[in-house]
């Protein structure tokens, strides 16, 4: 095409202006951004932490923040990362809960096999007091709980496998609760346990607010009467 076309269809083409000026828009990018040497990022080379707790089988995952002066990134999820830690687990859904008061409780909640269910929990506004309990009949640790403080600020997670309870408490008003899934909700597996069996004895926070429990929750069995339904050998 001539140079004379080109400037005819410049004037008469608004595709042909958009197209032009986005060239011209590289051909400079090309002209001032640096080629960067590597390594020039080494703090890009830090890697997600997975740190096994005193429950077998829980793990808190401790992220890395990369910083500056207009916030920071990180990495929440990697696949490749999270199966070399806590094994080739699948998520097929993600689940958010909101609680507007500060010391709601919710929990302890599980699903029955087939559709058990894998937990990888977060907190990603304000802040909640988290609890896992170990409902595997033949660990040692059966009817053990453990609690780890989630929030906006620290970034941690955590990762139940399938064989647990699990609840929280908010510590702060507003706080957004996000997790990963290893099976689908399914109501007809739904379970769960009192959340102050004195039996557990969790250690609730002090502004654990009772009043906020769901009548499904203030209904829940005692561990002692629910029946055997997870095992180590179960693969959980």
């Amino acid at each position: 095409m001539s140079q004379a076309a080109v400037n005819i269809a410049l004037m008469h083409d608004p595709v042909m202006r958009t197209f032009v000026a986005f060239a011209a828009c590289c051909k400079t990018a090309e002209s001032v951004m640096p080629v960067l040497p590597p390594g020039a990022f080494p703090r890009y080379a830090r890697k997600v932490e997975f740190c096994a707790l005193p429950l077998p089988g829980l793990i808190e995952v401790i992220p890395v923040r990369h910083g500056d002066a207009r916030g920071h990134v990180m990495e929440t999820f990697r696949a490749d990362r999270f199966a070399e830690a806590a094994g080739p687990w699948s998520f097929v859904q993600d689940n958010q809960a909101f609680s507007a008061r500060a010391g709601t409780i919710r929990g302890l909640h599980f699903q029955t096999s087939p559709m058990a269910q894998g937990k990888l929990v977060r907190c990603v506004a304000g802040a909640i007091c988290d609890v896992a309990v170990d409902l595997r009949h033949d660990s040692p640790t059966f009817g053990h709980w453990l609690a780890r403080e989630l929030s906006a600020d620290n970034g941690r997670q955590l990762w139940l496998p399938p064989g647990f309870a699990h609840g929280f408490c908010t510590l702060l008003p507003d706080s957004v609760v996000c997790y990963k899934c290893t099976a689908s909700y399914s109501p007809a597996h739904e379970r769960g346990v009192r959340w102050d069996d004195a039996a557990i004895g969790v250690v609730w926070p002090a502004l654990a607010d009772p009043d906020t429990l769901s009548p499904r929750d203030r209904a829940l069995p005692l561990l002692a009467d629910v029946p055997p339904l997870f095992a180590r050998g179960d693969g959980v």
